[in-house]
């Protein structure tokens, strides 16, 4: 989940990670598991090395020691059989059940990405970084996955209001027929 929600990655992407494919602080993205198949990722943009935090490298490493005996060309999360793992399968029985347990049954690999795009806004950061960092370009990055809170918007109509109040509460001349 952590690459899902802290890198901002698509389900395909984690699984198509080999060790070759893990940097010093970023992950290496070539290649994808799509519908069970190793591809290209899906767009120009979608090639890129995305960052990893220094959390997500920790636990990577951790993963790498209890993995023993690793190759650069194994798959990062491989099956029981040494293939990648399947996207739904991973979802619902790793997943879900640890969602559900805190009532988040509902949430999916797109939910994990959107929050991602949605808090890395909330905290201000460039949505290029954020674009660049999930492999969009900034039109999807702020028109389809980022979501402003309500109450961000709730502050910013109350500023407005203020704007068109004086100092005593009156409603300055507005002439509200031009909104018409």
């Amino acid at each position: 989940m952590g690459l899902a929600i802290i890198a901002g990655m698509r389900p395909g992407e984690i699984l198509g990670l080999t060790w070759k494919h893990i940097g010093p602080d970023y992950a290496d993205i070539r290649q994808r598991v799509y519908k069970g198949q190793i591809d290209r990722p899906k767009t120009v943009q979608s090639i890129r090395r995305a960052a990893l935090s220094q959390g997500l490298i920790t636990a990577l490493e951790q993963w790498k020691v209890a993995s023993l005996d690793v190759n650069p060309e194994d798959w990062v999360f491989p099956s029981e059989l040494g293939t990648p793992l399947s996207r739904d399968n991973v979802l619902r029985r790793s997943i879900s059940p640890r969602l559900k347990t805190v009532g988040l049954a509902w949430v999916n690999f797109q939910v994990m990405r959107r929050t991602h795009s949605t808090l890395m806004n909330n905290m201000g950061v460039e949505g290029k970084l954020v674009a660049d960092q999930l492999g969009h370009s900034l039109d999807v990055n702020q028109n389809v996955y980022t979501k402003s809170p309500v109450e961000r918007r709730k502050a910013i109509v109350d500023q407005l209001e203020r704007s068109l109040v004086d100092v005593n509460g009156v409603q300055r001349s507005t002439d509200w027929k031009q909104f018409r």
